[in-house]
């Protein structure tokens, strides 16, 4: 398998750059803000929320169109969210991820909009881990005819859980925000640093806690792991594809039955906002064992950590658990 290549410092200086297209309309004075005096700042799901809450403490006021518990993809919005989404000084989102998302927020007339899509390059990944669409050839975000569709034949979304590509898009968010909110850019920025230094203490336990293993494969139910399996040398292979709720077919169970048996997998994962059930099929027909390996698209109580930091350190130990940490 290709390991893709750490992101030149030069590359994640970039996104900089990129986050002040990302931010589309915005004039050069601060964005509106509430009678709390805060920039209130509508995310999409759990993922962006975070990055707007790290970067924008005390200055920013925070809401999430997706609640916690709730699967993402299938997100449905409310009349209410979409007034509240109209009126928010910033929306923060990830184009791609949540159809219902992307028509509301084109429709919303918000002058200052973050597409986290744009703030890094996306690729395309399949639910085999031994077969990489963009081997070879990746086109950078935001070039001419780069489609950012969602699903098997379209680009990965899942770049939040790559730290060093999220990264890039909190650098990007932190430009952002500062072009919104002026006033504050010196402590957006002081707060984008702070974040970037705990994502790259992140990418270096991730990269020094995989790097002996016994196997690189592991089967996860749904297909988000990509991004994190390119960057650590591991395999992903996925019961379904990107999109959770899509069933296997018997063809497909039957070729992870043989995978696991050929890279002695011990493990099948699943998630906690998403059903179990082809997880437990599989690992009951192989033999295997079960564990969580979280997708971060939501934190609920049942979460292994209360952020997006803790969450991804549970999933270390659980990576490291199933491939053989030695």
């Amino acid at each position: 398998m290709n390991v893709r290549r750490l992101i030149p410092a030069a590359a994640l200086a970039g996104a900089v750059a990129l986050g002040t297209t990302a931010l589309t309309a915005c004039s050069g004075a601060s964005a509106g803000t509430g009678t709390d005096g805060k920039l209130h700042v509508m995310s999409s799901f759990y993922p962006m929320q975070f990055l707007a809450e790290q970067i924008g403490k005390d200055h920013v006021k925070v809401d999430t169109l997706t609640k916690p518990g709730v699967e993402p993809h299938d997100l449905e919005i409310t009349p209410k969210q979409t007034g509240q989404l109209g009126e928010s000084d910033v929306v923060l989102y990830l184009k791609g991820l949540q159809p219902a998302v992307d028509k509301a927020v084109a429709q919303s007339g918000v002058k200052n909009v973050i597409d986290a899509a744009k703030l890094t390059r996306l690729e395309v990944h399949g639910s085999s881990g031994h077969d990489h669409a963009h081997e070879g050839g990746e086109s950078p975000a935001g070039d001419e005819g780069h489609d950012h569709s969602h699903g098997e034949a379209g680009e990965d979304p899942h770049i939040w859980l790559d730290p060093v590509k999220y990264a890039e898009v909190a650098k990007g968010v932190g430009a952002a925000l500062e072009k919104a909110d002026p006033d504050h850019a010196a402590d957006y920025r002081k707060n984008t640093d702070e974040l970037l230094g705990k994502l790259t203490a992140l990418d270096t336990e991730f990269k020094d806690g995989l790097k002996n293993i016994a196997t690189k494969t592991f089967i996860t139910t749904h297909s988000a792991f990509g991004y994190l399996a390119e960057r650590y040398g591991l395999d992903q292979e996925g019961i379904s594809g990107v999109d959770p709720e899509s069933e296997p077919s018997p063809a497909r169970m039957k070729e992870l039955q043989a995978v696991a048996k050929k890279d002695n997998v011990s493990t099948v994962f699943f998630e906690t906002l998403a059903s179990d059930k082809t997880a437990k099929t599989l690992a009951t027909d192989t033999g295997l064992k079960t564990d969580v390996l979280d997708p971060l698209e939501g934190i609920t109580d049942k979460s292994q950590g209360a952020d997006y930091l803790e969450v991804m350190r549970s999933n270390l130990k659980n990576l490291q658990k199933a491939l053989g940490s030695k």
